[in-house]
């Protein structure tokens, strides 16, 4: 009995041990990361200067594209489905921008590793660089393509609540800290399962009608509505309407929910990438 207390024992210092050893690794990690600031400066650089190289309209794309979504998006739920939604061309306008950032985040994401395959191969660096760019990239492109929505405000008449605007930093920044954690799983991920980057592609093209952007959570029936919000898009999209919409301040479960939600898939996302990333050279 004595001996199997010590056996217990020496194991469980030997999992605090461990347990030790890995948080050391795991903040070291960050310092890491963190020392490598400047590349992640520069590979955001370059892939918004490559975005759209060649092209004849260049980085007017970034506005063109949005803008031809929510012309399409406009017209099909406006004149056929009939939203009855005041201004609804507005109230798409300011759910699509966030949902553009999110989509090229994930869909994107998904192959950023592969993509660099040589320079994971043949340099050292923390990987985690390579996602953390990308997304970072997709996330100055929508705060450029931000000014569409602003001047849709203006052109619809709608006027801005100045304290509502000051939630509008801190939803952005929730934003990506919940596509850079879902970027960190699917692109560790497709390394070793090549398969997911066409699943990703197809599920978010149904991920874009489960969100409330092109209606009102208030339409979803009563009984639906809290499956709707284990999306962790809706209180993300329901924060912007009601910020830039509604011009009110943001509920504050809501708020709570989108803040807690993308600091969990966050830390997840960075943990699994912590630990999948070491065989990373040998599947590329």
């Amino acid at each position: 009995m004595k001996h199997s207390l010590n056996l217990l024992a020496m194991d469980n210092s030997q999992l605090f041990s461990v347990l030790i050893c890995e948080e050391y690794l795991m903040l070291q990690r960050i310092k890491d990361i963190y020392a490598y600031r400047d590349m992640i400066y520069s590979l955001v650089r370059r892939e918004l200067r490559g975005r759209y190289k060649g092209s004849v309209l260049g980085f007017l794309w970034t506005y063109i594209n949005p803008l031809c979504q929510i012309i399409v998006y406009s017209a099909v739920f406006s004149v056929i489905f009939r939203v009855e939604i005041e201004k609804f061309y507005l109230y798409l306008t300011i759910g699509m921008m966030p949902w553009v950032f999110f989509n090229t985040s994930v869909q994107g994401g998904s192959t950023c590793v592969r993509a660099q395959a040589d320079m994971v191969k043949k340099i050292y660096f923390p990987r985690e660089v390579i996602p953390i760019s990308y997304v970072t990239s997709a996330f100055v492109n929508m705060l450029l393509s931000f000014v569409i929505v602003f001047l849709a405000v203006l052109t619809a008449g709608w006027g801005f609540n100045p304290l509502a605007l000051l939630f509008l930093p801190l939803i952005m920044l929730i934003e990506f800290f919940l596509a850079l954690g879902i970027a960190f799983i699917v692109s560790s991920v497709t390394v070793y399962f090549r398969d997911l980057e066409q699943i990703v592609g197809v599920l978010m093209m149904a991920w874009i009608y489960l969100t409330p952007i092109m209606y009102d959570v208030d339409f979803i029936p009563g009984q639906l509505r809290t499956l709707f919000f284990l999306n962790p898009m809706t209180p993300v999209i329901v924060v912007y309407h009601d910020i830039l919409y509604y011009r009110s301040i943001p509920d504050a479960a809501c708020l709570l929910q989108a803040a807690l939600v993308s600091l969990a898939v966050f830390a997840a996302g960075f943990l699994l990438f912590w630990r999948l990333d070491r065989g990373f050279a040998e599947e590329l």
